[in-house]
Parts: structure tokens; C-alpha cells; sequence
């Protein structure tokens, strides 16, 4: 589904990614650690197409065709997802009308007419429901004054209502409590198929207790420099980054 091949990029000329390999099939969950700085959220970002992030070299393939030349909306459109790690705050926009407007500009995008009402609003209790997400919830202001278990929850809500075929979920651990990580890992894991994949990006292990990764990788300094099984985040959870560093650096 996704290959990414010898990738590099910078951000005001500043190198992040320094040739990132890496291979995500249908049906797969991958996980990726590592310490700050080493370039986690920026793979994403390039990933989803933010502009901000300049490709130098490498290819970005999603089920064979190349993203390079295609913005983030139309990325977006062709199937990838992006969980942000600080979700912006949109006052006057409520949920439910946000994510209409989301599902049907990506219907337009391939030809489809909107959404019927009655559809949507089935889909919308639906996945409401499955998420534990109070009704009252979805007329609020986008993002505005909700927790940080609101906004991530929202976030796998928008998952679920547009059904993408690569979520990349940054950080959404971020700041939860037992609770509120518990709720959204379920989400997450019932929104997993053999038709869809997801990249987690994640500091500690304790998501993955939750959300099973069939791979795990460590990036450090750009570059993807460990890959294993789930044994490896208790790895890291047991060790730390320090000996991933002592290896490589040797």
C-alpha cells in the first residue's frame, strides 16, 4: 500500500529525513518511535503532503502511484489521513458540519454527488455510537475548548466517518488519560481491516498496548535505524533511546 523509498526532505533548509525506507501493506499496523527530534512528525507531515516540508530526493507511493506532485487535499482525497498532534481549533464550525463538508469534498473530488442527508446522519450515529461520543458532543465548535482526550477522540471520529486507506495517527496518546486512551486505541482498533492500514507515532509503549503494531521501527537522526516485532517497543520501554544511540553512533 505504501512505499517509501530513499527519502529525504527538509524543512527551511534545515535536513529532517535523511532516506527513510519503508514498506506499510493492507491490513498492517506499523509503529514508529523514537526520541524528540528525530524526525517522527516530520515523516508524517511529508507524508500527508504539508507544504511546508521540501522533498529533496526519494519517492512517496501510495498503492503504486506517485505523490510527489499532489497537494495535501488531493492526498488526502486518493485515501491518507493525518491525526494531528495539536488539532486546530475552528470556531462556528460544529463536527457534524465539518465532517460533511469533508466526506462530500472527497466525494466530489471522485465524481460522487453529496452524501444523502439520511445517509450521512446514519453513518454519523453509527460511528458516534462505536466511539462512545455523546451526541451533544458533535454540535460543539470544532476542537474549540475540548479536552485532550476531545480532540483525539474527534480525530478517530473523522477516521471513522472517512474511512481512509492509510490513517497516521501522530501522537494521539498524547496527553490522555487511562480512560480516554482506552476508548480511542478501541476506536482505532475497530476501524482496522485487511483493506487498511495504520502508521502510529508514538514516545512510549503503552499505546501499544492497546493497538497491537505487527512492526515496529526506531528512528533516530533522520533515518529509520531499528526495525522488529512488538518486543521492541518493550525494548525501548525497558532501555530507553540511549542504547539505540550507543549503536548507532558506534
Amino acid at each position: 500500500m505504501l512505499q517509501i523509498k530513499d527519502l529525504h526532505a527538509s524543512v527551511e533548509d534545515k535536513p529532517i529525513l535523511r532516506g527513510i525506507n519503508l514498506e506499510v501493506k493492507a491490513g498492517e499496523v506499523h509503529a514508529i518511535m523514537g526520541p524528540n527530534g528525530s524526525g517522527k512528525s516530520t515523516l508524517a507531515s511529508v507524508i500527508a503532503g504539508k507544504e511546508e516540508y521540501e522533498v529533496e530526493k526519494g519517492e512517496i507511493l501510495l498503492n503504486g502511484e506517485d505523490l510527489e506532485d499532489l497537494a495535501a487535499e488531493e492526498r488526502a482525497h486518493k485515501g491518507i489521513f493525518l491525526s494531528f498532534q495539536y488539532p486546530v481549533e475552528i470556531p462556528g464550525v460544529s463536527v457534524t458540519n465539518f465532517i460533511k463538508t469533508a466526506i462530500n469534498s472527497t466525494r466530489k473530488a471522485k465524481g460522487l454527488a453529496d452524501m444523502p442527508a439520511k445517509d450521512m446522519l446514519k453513518m454519523i450515529r453509527e460511528k458516534s455510537e462505536m466511539l462512545e461520543i455523546d451526541r451533544k458532543f458533535l454540535s460543539r465548535s470544532l476542537n474549540v475548548g475540548f479536552s485532550g482526550g476531545e480532540k483525539k477522540r474527534n480525530e478517530i471520529f473523522q477516521m471513522a466517518m472517512l474511512e481512509p486507506k492509510l490513517a497516521i495517527l501522530d501522537e494521539t496518546d498524547s496527553g490522555l488519560d487511562i480512560d480516554a486512551l482506552r476508548i480511542v486505541a478501541n476506536g482505532v482498533n475497530k476501524l482496522k481491516s485487511k483493506d487498511n492500514a495504520v502508521v502510529l507515532i508514538t514516545h512510549y509503549q503503552r499505546l501499544l498496548d492497546y493497538i497491537k503494531p505487527d512492526f515496529v521501527h526506531v528512528l533516530y537522526n533522520g533515518r529509520i535505524v531499528k526495525s522488529g516485532g512488538p518486543e521492541l517497543a518493550h525494548e525501548l520501554e525497558e532501555k530507553g533511546y540511549d542504547w539505540i544511540k550507543e549503536e548507532v553512533d558506534a
